[in-house]
């Protein structure tokens, strides 16, 4: 598979660069789209059934006004070579104007180009708004000309058929609930069930993922397996862990923005776990700083500290992975205070503010900042279908305070039925770079803009013992403040943000320990494609289920073994946390691992084709509702905004494209499924025997 993939790069490079053109027609009801190459090549009648099919392309509703197609190709498509040329329009009529919901109508064209896989073939994915806005009214699109040209391929890494570095050796789980660097003493390991007594500390080792949700898109997928982080550990050189020893190493919490998430709390987790193990060889290490040697170019003595406040505790809409805090109906007025010591007067914050409502009629809510009043948040009607309006508010506020305060006071505009929910308050505040009584996390998001040497300057600093470089948890630099100096600076070669955490010994964070603590040993990386005599085996099937479920779920692969021949694995969920997210639920460790076995067939042709999920799914992910019923998870759309633009799907799992993972996603690519996906929606034994008695 390893030379397939290569051979397929080989190929296309050549064609990156490469000039296409495609001649769209969409068909308003009459005529259906068709499309063709620019070459002279003529256009081919299409089946009753490819009719269909390209009249599935054009949405024009009120939750939807949006035309996409694709096509078999030769290369990926460039995002940013793609072109419009010879727009032909025609009149909306009267009927169709009233179907659609005129606010989603753009006042220009607007398209995306992009590419997907599916199995072995590749599709260029184009969207163009069908209708636009113009001072003389709205205008239908009823042809055009689309050129692009092929760029590079998405990243793609999958590793080859490798042990889980959980196969061998002791290891022992703990979690964090704070981001930055925390101590782990002899008592702390000997609690776990650590016999320090007998173990050399050179090779103690800490793995994990970290807090924060698993990418989506599988190019952004750099681990299939734990990822070993770099410590520093006190003591070591003597090779016994004595009294006096410890560990320090830079653990992060479940909260922190993710993009594709629109959030600051992991939607699928509240827990961050991490492994440690004693065995084996030796471990990575916090390494020195190597500072670059030339004059400096750039003094930075302020960084930009993040703030925020979100509460994960209410889906009014019950769809999406959103969830909100605050709301507001009777309690109508709310305050928020923010502090950030040693702010930096004259540099404006950013502040943002996410919020939805649910009304029959235009409500507002009202911004106060300190005792100043700002802009309000303006909120529409609710339309047919739709069940909440989301409005993100970005403004820029004066520095004047240490203190920040926001006042928020929804106005139902008279309608007692109408509600107002906070999802979350963000705050961007430049700060002085000086010491507090504390470590705490520093970044200068100028730097993407400077090139050259950067010195930061720290002042205040006496209790700083060192400075870490955490932007990459595997190859953490530290730099040592020697002699405890007031002023402590290093340098830094400019272009990227990067992020760093000040350390004082006084604060350091203490991990937690969890009721069960020692790790079985498992390996589903090296066994998943064993058959009962050890020998290597494409899987044919699989079928993944919760810990409970298994029994049902290994008689229905012994019913599809006997009746189909196929090679039936059955996996459990907890499993495949463990190895793929550092034992907490997310979809992309699923979906990962799925592509882990589906990229390792020793042929293209021999590829996973078939994933059953046996168990129940919802949409809450930590337990919040009663009754809830979150066996094995689905993926979600983030925003729960209507039912049209709201959906659930497994499909996540079986979307392996390199450039696929954020189905329904503004912007996003069509995902093309790989894999046959199925759900036998149960949520016990019994009634998970029942259906697989049915079948």
């Amino acid at each position: 598979m390893r030379k397939a993939i290569l051979l397929f790069i080989l190929i296309a490079m050549p064609l990156i660069g490469k000039a296409q053109s495609k001649s769209i027609t969409i068909d308003w009801g009459g005529q259906n789209p068709a499309i063709s190459s620019t070459d002279g090549a003529n256009k081919t009648a299409i089946s009753a059934k490819q009719k269909a099919l390209e009249a599935l392309k054009l949405q024009a509703n009120k939750e939807r006004v949006s035309y996409q197609t694709h096509w078999e190709d030769a290369g990926f498509a460039d995002k940013g070579s793609v072109r419009i040329t010879d727009v032909q329009y025609g009149t909306v009529s009267s009927e169709e104007l009233s179907k659609i919901n005129t606010d989603l109508v753009p006042g220009e064209l607007e398209y995306s180009i992009g590419s997907n896989r599916s199995r072995e073939k590749l599709y260029t994915v184009l969207k163009i708004s069908p209708i636009v806005k113009t001072s003389g009214g709205y205008r239908k699109v009823l042809s055009f000309n689309v050129a692009y040209r092929y760029g590079p391929l998405c990243a793609d890494y999958t590793p080859p058929i490798t042990n889980s570095v959980l196969a061998t050796g002791q290891w022992f789980k703990f979690k964090v609930e704070k981001t930055g660097v925390h101590k782990i003493d002899k008592a702390f390991l000997n609690s776990l069930g650590m016999n320090t007594d007998a173990i050399n500390p050179r090779n103690l080792k800490v793995y994990g993922f970290g807090g924060k949700s698993l990418p989506l898109l599988n190019s952004e997928t750099k681990f299939f397996d734990l990822p070993e982080n770099a410590i520093q550990v006190v003591g070591e050189e003597d090779g016994s862990f004595d009294g006096g020893d410890y560990v320090l190493f830079y653990g992060t919490n479940t909260e922190g923005y993710v993009e594709e998430n629109d959030s600051n709390l992991n939607p699928y987790s509240n827990e961050s776990y991490y492994y440690i193990t004693a065995d084996g060889a030796p471990g990575k290490r916090v390494r020195a700083m190597v500072e670059p040697t030339g004059a400096t170019e750039f003094t930075i003595n302020e960084f930009d500290d993040y703030q925020f406040h979100e509460k994960d505790e209410e889906n009014p809409t019950k769809l999406g992975r959103m969830w909100f805090g605050n709301r507001f109906d009777i309690e109508s007025e709310q305050s928020f205070t923010f502090e950030f010591p040693n702010i930096v007067a004259g540099k404006p914050m950013k502040l943002t503010i996410t919020s939805a409502a649910a009304s029959e009629s235009n409500t507002s809510m009202a911004v106060t900042v300190n005792s100043t009043s700002l802009d309000p948040i303006n909120f529409r009607l609710l339309g047919e279908g739709g069940l909440l309006d989301i409005d993100t508010y970005y403004k820029e506020i004066p520095a004047n305070s240490e203190t920040v305060q926001i006042d928020l006071k929804y106005n139902n505009a008279g309608n007692p039925s109408s509600i107002a929910y906070l999802d979350y308050i963000a705050i961007w505040a430049v700060r002085k770079l000086s010491g507090v009584d504390s470590q705490f996390n520093f970044r200068y998001k100028a730097a993407t803009t400077l090139a050259g040497i950067g010195e930061y300057q720290i002042s205040n600093a006496s209790q700083i013992s060192q400075v870490w470089d955490v932007t990459d948890m595997q190859f953490i630099t530290s730099k040592q403040n020697e002699g405890n100096a007031s002023t402590f600076s290093f340098k830094q070669t400019l272009g990227e943000v990067r992020e760093y955490v000040a350390i004082n010994p006084n604060n350091y964070f203490a991990p937690v320990k969890i009721a069960q603590s020692a790790v079985q040993n498992q390996n589903l990386k090296g066994t998943i494609f064993k058959d009962a005599s050890g020998n290597f085996q494409d899987v044919d099937y699989l079928i993944i289920t919760a810990p409970f479920l298994i029994q049902p779920a290994l008689r229905l692969a012994t019913y599809h073994k006997n009746l189909q021949g196929l090679n039936v694995k059955v996996v459990t969920t907890d499993k495949i946390y463990e190895e793929f997210s550092s034992g907490r639920q997310e979809i992309s460790a699923i979906r990962n691992f799925v592509r882990y076995v589906y990229n390792n067939a020793s042929e293209e042709s021999k590829r996973v084709k078939y994933v059953g999920i046996m168990g129940d799914a919802s949409i809450d992910y930590k337990n919040r509702l009663a009754n809830n019923n979150n066996i094995v998870p689905t993926f979600q759309t983030v925003k729960g905004i209507s039912i049209a633009q709201s959906f659930m799907s497994d499909d996540f799992y079986g979307s392996m494209g390199e450039c696929e993972g954020t189905i329904g996603s503004e912007g996003g690519d069509i995902d093309f499924l790989d894999i046959a996906m199925g759900r036998i929606v149960v949520d016990n034994v019994s009634l998970a025997n029942a259906m697989v008695d049915k079948i």
